[in-house]
């Protein structure tokens, strides 16, 4: 169902308007499809007209505004055009996401700033498909600023290596950007979130059925447990020799020799509650010692 048919739905219509459905100026259109361009830039003169004069939430307001989307989605479908290649999203998606361009344009646009609405509405467009673009290719949260410096970064590096025969180094970013080098480093690291490969991307071949082609995931490494153990006993080292001598000799009884609380207890001369509270306070220190 058309935005139209929606509307007429709405104020309760018979299926087959012949006469509008309210009091007004406005014709009544049922297939804005049929409408010519050089019409639709007419009637879009004559609806904008009428639309500032309506009042907000009422069945007229509704019709004039939903007319004027559906005459002017041809801007859309001409602006999605040149994003159909970019590999992000499909068609549909494109279309949908420059609509709210066009709606915000249609809130927003003036007859007395004396220019077409094609002219205001594209640029409206074209920065919701960009923003939907932008805020979808990344594959990790990265501000603003950075996603910018992306894109002069990329021009940059072009530029330079066409000049200097050679690809520029992040002191000739810096100097050509006029940023530090810091601020470049920052920028060709964000870069890197710029786009997320798919873990079924083939990583070679796979010429025949005994040499089956192999996806990224099956040559991704896995982490270690031992090298794990490894950092940790590496953080846990200083850590213990900061302990006192009574503490240090509790965790020999225990993680060492394998002795209960209780044995550990009759070994020091003290009560099986008092080995573990002592326990339980070095260990807390050395956990809080690791996660530092």
């Amino acid at each position: 169902m058309s935005l139209i048919s929606e509307q007429t739905a709405a104020t309760d219509a018979p299926e087959s308007v012949a006469a509008p459905a309210f009091e007004g100026p406005l014709p009544w259109i049922e297939d804005t499809d049929k409408i010519a361009p050089k019409d639709a830039r007419a009637l879009s003169k004559l609806f904008f007209d009428r639309l500032q004069t309506l009042e907000e939430g009422t069945h007229e307001y509704a019709y004039a505004r939903n007319t004027l989307i559906e005459m002017n989605l041809t801007l859309v479908h001409f602006a999605a055009r040149r994003f159909r290649n970019r590999g992000n999203g499909d068609m549909e998606e494109i279309i949908q996401v420059g609509t709210i361009g066009l709606i915000k344009a249609i809130d927003r646009f003036d007859l007395s700033r004396e220019v077409e609405f094609a002219t205001f509405a594209v640029p409206y467009i074209l920065g919701e498909i960009k923003r939907f673009f932008r805020d979808t290719t990344w594959a990790v949260h990265v501000p603003r600023r950075l996603q910018e410096l992306r894109v002069e970064l990329a021009k940059a590096k072009e530029e330079l290596s066409a000049h200097l025969d050679h690809d520029p180094t992040v002191k000739e970013l810096a100097e050509y950007l006029s940023l530090t080098e810091e601020e470049v480093i920052d920028g060709l690291v964000a870069s890197n979130g710029y786009a997320a490969a798919s873990l079924e991307t083939p990583t070679d071949g796979g010429e025949s059925a005994a040499t089956p082609s192999r996806t990224l995931a099956d040559v991704m490494g896995e982490p270690d447990p031992a090298m794990e153990a490894v950092e940790n006993l590496h953080t846990l080292a200083p850590l213990l020799d900061e302990l006192d001598e009574r503490e240090r000799r509790i965790l020999e009884l225990r993680f060492g020799q394998e002795m209960t609380q209780s044995q550990i207890g009759s070994e020091l001369g003290v009560s099986q509650m008092h080995v573990s509270r002592l326990l339980t306070g070095t260990l807390n220190k050395l956990r809080r010692g690791m996660l530092a």
